[in-house]
């Protein structure tokens, strides 16, 4: 499925490694840095697998954990709702009623079924199901552009300037490396709407661990009737006789490869490509992105839009053993520059957030609530944010153009701006602690004033819950030098404490 084109891609720093360069050579190395995924056959990607695996015994960092899931037989597993360019707090989960007309939007917090805590009242489905989930309130860090906001939030890299290459691999990419043992018969890292650009700056990615630990993207609208993902499932019989005599001309062409072959690559190489032959032709693949199989009352009440069915995909998927599942909330739903980019000059802040945020509500309450009702809330742990919050202080700007939740070019309106400073999230399922807050922000929503919350507090946190030792596994960059997948910064240990 073609990539949106309001998303131009930024090219892929690729693998870097010397010993991945002399396998693959110069053509493959630049084929995998010019494309993503979803553009090359199962087998590519589980081939450079097979190679990283390689490399990583070669290059292993002494000591290095093999760390394993809390439970063998339920695995637990992440969904990271990404709000791409940053929502505002005030005007979601952490509301000031309060402060100064300079500073106070026009919606007021409402109660919620937990005693003490308001949300906005343009979140009603949450806030009838605060019992079931944790916020923190008082995330800061100093990246004030998106790029750089967001490497600090998926990657922990502290600096402050925006730049075209992620310097350490993001967290999902990083849990993947360490799970990768055993063959699965479904990618374990899929990317619904993936986090990947920002108008073509990257903000999350593989760096030095290479294109073979990066996730399975799916692209596209789910809720849309002509909705396809590519390269799992063979859908009828006709297709599935074509591949096996494809495959039956590789393998003689392979058996005279082995015949050369000196290092034992090719029976590792085999054994990836059937793992990716099991992929197109195995049914649980392709039933697990299937919505179709879902009742119509399900998909309902999602929402039957992007995000809704987005939410509903992410469900299906972990409950199918896919245990990191990333999601986008951008696009039309936004509304006019689609995504939460509310600057005056963009569109309305206002008329935006009350155009989208019950469409967010009904799709993120929908998810926490079947997380629960599916016994997934153990072993799921469900998180919201994007990179940064909002200015608390209201700009006026002149729009540039009109559209959804936009005046049109020249009329004067509201907005926020960049806002690391200060920023929300919200932490479900994961067998946390729920019906919590967790830090404070000033009357005004400026900067916290009770448990700062920084980037690698909230990595780590992640790690904690897939039992990966963020203290100890570090993996070679390209210079061979062990990197720890966390500098500084620990887990949010409230969201466990009692």
């Amino acid at each position: 499925m073609p990539r949106p084109a309001r998303r131009p891609a930024s090219p892929c720093p690729g693998p870097k490694t010397a010993t991945l360069t002399r396998e693959f050579g110069r053509r493959e190395l630049l084929r995998a840095g010019l494309t993503g995924f979803a553009t090359f056959g199962l087998s590519d990607i589980l081939r450079w697998r097979a190679m990283a695996a390689e490399v990583a015994a070669q290059q292993a960092v002494p000591g290095e954990p093999q760390s394993a899931p809390k439970s063998q037989e339920q695995p637990t597993a992440v969904i990271l709702v990404w709000l791409r360019g940053g929502a505002s707090h005030l005007e979601t989960f952490d509301p000031k009623p309060d402060a100064t007309s300079e500073f106070r939007g026009p919606y007021s917090p409402i109660h919620t079924n937990v005693p003490g805590i308001e949300i906005c009242e343009l979140l009603p489905r949450l806030a009838g199901m605060a019992d079931k989930y944790a916020l923190v309130r008082s995330l800061s860090h100093t990246g004030g552009g998106h790029p750089a906001g967001s490497l600090q939030m998926m990657t922990g890299d502290t600096d402050v300037v925006d730049k075209m290459e992620s310097r350490y691999p993001d967290w999902a990419c990083v849990a993947n490396r360490v799970r990768s043992g055993k063959p699965r018969r479904i990618p374990n890292f899929i990317a619904v709407n993936p986090i990947d650009t920002y108008d073509g700056w990257p903000i999350s990615g593989p760096a030095y661990l290479g294109p073979a630990y990066q996730g399975f993207k799916v692209f596209g609208d789910p809720s849309s009737p002509t909705f396809e993902v590519p390269n799992i499932g063979l859908k009828d019989a006709s297709a599935k006789q074509r591949l096996s005599e494809r495959i039956d001309v590789r393998r003689s062409l392979d058996r005279l490869r082995r015949d050369l072959d000196q290092a034992g690559m090719m029976e590792a190489l085999d054994r990836f490509e059937s793992q990716a032959i099991d992929l197109l032709v195995n049914s649980e693949a392709r039933e697990a992105f299937d919505l179709t199989r879902e009742p119509d009352a399900v998909r309902d009440r999602y929402g039957r839009n992007q995000w809704g069915q987005q939410c509903l995909m992410a469900r299906r998927l972990v409950e199918a053993g896919v245990e990191i599942v990333t999601t986008e909330f951008d696009g039309v739903p936004c509304g006019r520059v689609q995504n939460w980019d509310d600057h005056a000059v963009n569109q309305h802040i206002f008329d935006a957030m009350k155009f989208r945020l019950p469409t967010f509500d009904q799709a993120v309450s929908a998810l926490i609530e079947d997380v629960y009702a599916r016994g997934l809330d153990r072993r799921v742990l469900v998180i919201v944010t994007g990179e940064f919050g909002r200015t608390p202080r209201i700009s006026h700007v002149a729009s540039s153009g009109g559209g959804v939740a936009s005046g049109e070019a020249g009329v004067v309106q509201p907005g926020r701006d960049h806002w690391p400073r200060a920023g929300s999230m919200l932490f479900a399922g994961g067998g946390i602690r729920t019906g919590q807050v967790i830090g404070a922000t000033d009357r005004r929503g400026e900067d916290p004033i009770a448990r700062r919350v920084g980037p690698e507090d909230f990595l780590s946190t992640i790690y904690e819950h897939l039992a990966i030792d963020f203290r100890r596994v570090a993996f070679p960059d390209t210079s061979g030098r062990p990197i720890p997948i966390i500098r500084e910064g620990e887990p949010i240990h409230e969201l466990w404490r009692s």
